[in-house]
């Protein structure tokens, strides 16, 4: 049976959990999740758990942070003035809203603070800083 390797194509189950172990994603109960290894499709440590697998096998793995959605970063905690938001806005802490960019993209941002003068808004990866555990399931290689 031949292994997993760059270029392949491959069929997934998997189960993805914080250090708490409360579980961010799954496949489980859907379709498995296909991807070529390699290709930037997923975060680079998923990618390098999955080469060598079989099909049919399993393993669990942790991803650190680093080889996940990267560190959290300082630099991407953006202040808006309570000026620039929209009339009846309720800025609710750990809301995830979509903010636009000068260059017109539109972005997810997480609500980290809201006071009088306005919000401090997180625009880091939900799960940046943050080592995960997925339980994986090879299903196909091809």
């Amino acid at each position: 049976m031949a292994s997993a390797t760059r270029g392949d194509t491959v069929r997934i189950h998997y189960t993805g959990r914080l250090d708490d172990g409360k579980v961010f994603d799954s496949s489980v109960g859907r379709q498995p999740l296909e991807f070529k290894l390699g290709s930037g499709q997923v975060i680079g440590g998923f990618d390098s758990a999955i080469t060598g697998m079989e099909a049919g096998q399993e393993k669990a793995v942790t991803i650190p942070a680093a080889d996940a959605y990267g560190p959290h970063r300082e630099e991407l905690l953006l202040r808006v003035p309570r000026s620039d938001l929209p009339d009846g806005f309720d800025p609710q802490v750990g809301r995830q809203i979509q903010v636009s960019t000068p260059d017109g993209q539109t972005i997810q941002a997480t609500v980290a603070r809201a006071d009088e003068e306005g919000l401090l808004l997180d625009v880091n990866h939900p799960l940046a800083g943050r080592d995960l555990t997925f339980d994986i399931q090879l299903v196909s290689v091809t």
